[in-house]
């Protein structure tokens, strides 16, 4: 529930309630500091308590950079499986030439629609789920051009068009995996949202212990942690933050293909704009 909860949230919305909640948990402590202050006198427990805040700062400085770090790894997963997709589907592409002209040219058109369907279901906007469905039904035309080529035309040319087939479907296949399924476990940030609220709280405590109320350092790290929190939030969203997967592969590709077949249809843009 947390985890869905975050990547419904808008990203300036995670930051101000990241920021609120460790404000709150800070001003728990405070309070609870200030009433031990005044019911038992105790000035040595600030000095017990300092050990018990370094610590805590410790471990969480460890889950932050631990969960940092496998946002980034997904990240970067999903930005190679974008890049892989693009060249699978470019040799795809290439290898419809070893067909008959009728096989190869219906592959290259289901092969651009494909590439408009990935582009689309990942835009601002975009229906993911709709894209999903186009892109199975794409590859079960595609499969189905394949395999009748090699049934009735056994070769190495129909061959590589099946094993190209089942590398695209492959790759997609491992980019829903990275882009979808990946993400930081439920219990990471249960465990991170746990460690962060005691360590705020005693942090507070230790202040409170003074018989002041001292927000002047407080508050740089509840807006440092909570930066850092809404990056790795952001880094585990492929596309609904400030920090998303270049598509950038895919839509050279894009407009590789339309080119192709705009020459394809009229071979005298080739001789008016050579390569």
């Amino acid at each position: 529930m947390t985890r869905y909860l975050l990547e419904a949230m808008p990203i300036a919305g995670v930051y101000v309630c990241i920021v609120l909640l460790i404000l709150a948990a800070c001003e728990t402590g405070i309070l609870f500091g200030r009433h031990h202050l005044r019911i038992r006198q105790d000035e040595g427990a600030q000095t017990s308590v300092g050990p018990v805040v370094g610590g805590l700062l410790g471990m969480l400085a460890f889950l932050l950079a631990f969960t940092f770090s496998m946002a980034s790894t997904h990240h970067g997963a999903r930005k190679q499986d974008v890049l892989t997709e693009a060249t699978r589907i470019g040799a795809t592409h290439l290898r419809a030439d070893l067909l008959g002209d009728e096989r190869g040219r219906e592959i290259k058109r289901l092969l651009r629609e494909y590439v408009d369907v990935r582009l689309d279901a990942v835009r601002p906007g975009g229906d993911l789920q709709a894209g999903l469905e186009r892109s199975l039904q794409i590859h079960a035309q595609l499969w189905a051009q394949a395999s009748s080529s090699a049934r009735d035309s056994p070769g190495q040319g129909a061959g590589r068009m099946v094993e190209s087939v089942i590398e695209l479907i492959a790759i997609h296949e491992r980019r829903f995996a990275d882009g979808v399924r990946a993400r930081i476990p439920h219990g990471i940030w249960l465990g991170l949202a746990a460690i962060a609220a005691l360590t705020m709280g005693t942090l507070g405590l230790q202040v409170g212990l003074t018989g002041k109320r001292r927000l002047v350092g407080i508050v740089p790290i509840a807006l440092t942690f909570a930066l850092l929190v809404t990056l790795i939030v952001d880094l585990n969203r492929p596309q609904g933050g400030l920090i998303t997967v270049d598509q950038q592969p895919l839509a050279d590709l894009q407009r590789r293909l339309q080119t192709a077949a705009v020459q394809a249809a009229d071979p005298s843009v080739t001789a008016r704009n050579p390569p």
